[in-house]
């Protein structure tokens, strides 16, 4: 078995609430498990978990989601529900023109609805992409990591999408320097599967990543950038 992105994680408050405003505005399902729950995903959309926590969110988030639409009313109906849920309006310093809508959940993770016919989400499922701070060393690990294509690559930005289609994964510098300095562990991480965990590990280690620690459950690793991640038994 290849190493396998199972989900975005998330440390929230409140586990439950959380996942169930996203199983409620994606049409999945919430599986339980011990400290939180997972919004699985599928060969082609990435799977959502989260875990309570009581820890708090010191400088920016390291990643949102996009969701797409299809038409202008497809967007507002989106907004709309989300709001139902829980959701709530964000001011991120966008424009008023800007056509893409800012939120955020019940945990506070920003998400942005984008306008219908954006070509580069074109065909990607509802939740689009996972967009994350980060240099575009750190997108070229992943794409090793996972084996899966490079489909952007240009003006600090990186950018891959597994060879199934869907859900992409995309890095950008923002024109800053994309690594800051580390002051606690990211709220917002992946967790990985695999039937050879160990292995895996030193695969991953001859790529650029670190070694954390070594729990009961997973081995706990690091990007380039320093971004924490979780390689767990399949």
């Amino acid at each position: 078995m290849a190493l396998r992105l199972e989900a975005v994680v998330f440390d929230v408050a409140d586990a439950t609430a959380v996942a169930a405003f996203w199983a409620g505005l994606l049409d999945r399902e919430v599986l339980t498990e011990p400290g939180g729950a997972l919004v699985p995903g599928d060969e082609a959309q990435v799977g959502l978990r989260f875990v309570t926590s009581d820890t708090s969110q010191l400088g920016p988030r390291q990643l949102h989601l996009h969701l797409t639409s299809t038409s202008l009313e497809h967007q507002q109906r989106t907004v709309e529900k989300a709001l139902r849920l829980g959701g709530r309006h964000l001011d991120v310093g966008q424009a008023p023109d800007d056509k893409f809508v800012v939120l955020a959940d019940p945990g506070g993770n920003e998400l942005c609805v984008i306008e219908p016919g954006n070509k580069y989400l074109a065909g990607t499922g509802s939740l689009g992409e996972v967009t994350c701070d980060g240099s575009p060393d750190v997108g070229r690990f992943w794409r090793d990591a996972l084996d899966w294509p490079l489909v952007l690559d240009e003006n600090g930005q990186t950018a891959v999408q597994s060879p199934l289609g869907g859900t992409k994964i995309s890095w950008d510098s923002w024109d800053e320097p994309p690594v800051q300095p580390k002051t606690a562990r990211n709220r917002q991480r992946f967790d990985l599967v695999t039937a050879d965990p160990a292995s895996e590990a030193e695969r991953l280690l001859s790529l650029g990543a670190t070694r954390l620690a070594d729990r009961a459950d997973r081995i706990e690793m690091a990007d380039p950038d320093r971004n924490e991640f979780g390689l767990h038994p399949a």
